[in-house]
């Protein structure tokens, strides 16, 4: 940099020089030049989350005499411009990082306060009348701050994000279930042929997943709402006002949206990632159970001549650059990438917990913070767009009901009349000799037309009942 695009800044360790416009200060300068590493920074949420804590850190200690109201109101203002994305350029420290996301701390710090004394007509770099430290992290520490950070954005996502992209998912589901109740196919287990089953009804599982999803998810968000905000350094609370916490959180639940509170326990909370692994591990659920519904429905859409072709998808682009009129199933495809990407994550931040937990502070929060948040995103918009580009477009084909009355499986109805063993015997004959059931019933057995139609009524078998024959394996 040339000697007047910068400008000298100070901190504990002496003197640094940084860009002349930039809002950070000399500790973000060199965190920024030791952590050249991904290119990747912290989410926008995760800053929005910090400017937030910033902002009612200030609030609570003017109503606690502890930061006059001159200097309060000029940081309150300048995080609520961190919290709108006006400095997102300033956040310049690479994920990788130091552990307890010290570096991004102090990167807020040193915005909040240059912008504050931008405020109040001092210059960048002036450190008076409001100080980084001082004033900016009264009462506060990286190690607690950093896990409420990180703990409030993902909390904040679930709620905006997630689970209304899961609740639109398990709405066109339902909707979908309805409209194909009529439809009456072949189950299948073992990716073998079953019994019978309507096609509204793999559809009633599929939306009883997405329900299931928001509720497991929701009470993995219940322990993220309890912040380690107020332990401070080690969680006993070394220079904090002993009420500073609980205004925090209350200022917080109106400020953000979602209702947290000060932890019970901050040796726990600042010591482990346990509320975060145990979200990742709900995260984790959902993808897996997406996956499933993504996965039948390639299934069941594949072919359109060879395969299975019971549904079709909506075509949404060309397949392929070398085999005209190919259609692929993109939308589920990007679906299941998002998964291995959120499993993925998940796995990361299970090694974050496990091995960055040491004594009493996990020493890979940031890593952790960004592929909770990451997972979180990719899974709202990924689902979102599943549930609007494919599903909600699915139509039903004639295949299914057509193959139904071939299925071998139609012998299980005959079980309960005929025998288990004649029933095996009726269906391996048909299998040979490429009869259907009902014509081998028809030949081996003396049950009547009337009988046999209704025992193998492929519509009476998809409901509980002994004449429609026990469920199979």
């Amino acid at each position: 940099m040339a000697e007047e695009d910068t400008r000298v800044e100070r901190d504990s360790m002496g003197e640094v020089k940084v860009p002349a416009g930039a809002y950070y200060g000399a500790s973000t300068e060199r965190a920024r030049q030791n952590f050249p590493i991904s290119n990747l920074r912290m989410p926008r949420r995760f800053i929005r989350a910090l400017a937030q804590i910033k902002g009612a850190a200030a609030l609570v200690n003017a109503e606690l005499g502890l930061l006059e109201a001159r200097l309060a109101n000029a940081v309150q203002q300048a995080a609520e411009e961190v919290e709108e994305g006006k400095f997102d350029r300033d956040f310049v420290v690479d994920v990788f990082q130091t552990g307890s996301g010290t570096s991004t701390n102090t990167n807020a710090n040193e915005v909040i306060a240059n912008r504050a004394n931008e405020i109040l007509g001092q210059p960048l770099g002036s450190r008076q009348p409001v100080h980084p430290n001082d004033h900016v992290n009264r009462c506060q520490s990286s190690n607690d701050v950093i896990p409420s950070a990180m703990q409030l954005s993902a909390l904040v996502a679930i709620h905006e994000e997630l689970v209304p992209a899961l609740s639109f998912l398990q709405e066109i589901l339902e909707r979908k279930a309805k409209e194909f109740m009529p439809v009456v196919k072949t189950g299948r287990t073992h990716l073998q042929d079953a019994t019978p089953i309507r096609l509204g009804q793999e559809f009633l599982g599929y939306a009883g997943q997405a329900q299931r999803s928001i509720d497991r998810i929701r009470r993995a968000a219940e322990e993220l709402a309890e912040l380690p905000l107020g332990g401070t350094a080690v969680g006993t609370g070394v220079n904090a006002h002993p009420d500073f916490a609980q205004r925090v959180c209350a200022h917080l639940s109106r400020r953000a949206g979602v209702m947290v509170r000060e932890t019970d326990n901050h040796f726990q909370a600042q010591a482990t990632l346990d509320a975060v692994l145990s979200t990742g591990g709900a995260l984790r659920v959902v993808a897996v159970s997406l996956w499933k519904i993504a996965n039948d429905l390639r299934w069941l859409a594949s072919g359109p001549r060879a395969g299975l072709g019971e549904i079709t998808l909506p075509e949404v682009q060309p397949g392929s650059s070398i085999m005209p009129g190919k259609v692929n199933p993109v939308i589920i495809e990007s679906m299941t990438m998002v998964v291995a990407k959120a499993l993925g994550n998940d796995q990361t931040i299970t090694v974050a917990a496990q091995s960055g937990s040491v004594f009493e502070l996990n020493l890979m929060m940031p890593v952790a913070a960004y592929c909770l948040l990451e997972t979180i995103t990719l899974l709202s918009t990924a689902t979102q767009n599943l549930a609007q580009r494919s599903i909600a477009g699915i139509k039903a084909t004639e295949r299914g009901p057509q193959m139904v009355e071939q299925g071998l499986m139609l012998a299980t109805a005959l079980a309960p009349a005929v025998g288990y063993d004649a029933a095996a015997a009726i269906a391996k004959e048909a299998l040979t000799t490429g009869k259907t059931i009902r014509d081998v019933a028809r030949e081996r057995t003396t049950l009547s037309a009337a009988e046999l139609d209704r025992l193998l009524d492929p519509a009476r078998m998809t409901e509980p009942g002994v004449e429609a024959g026990p469920a199979g394996g």
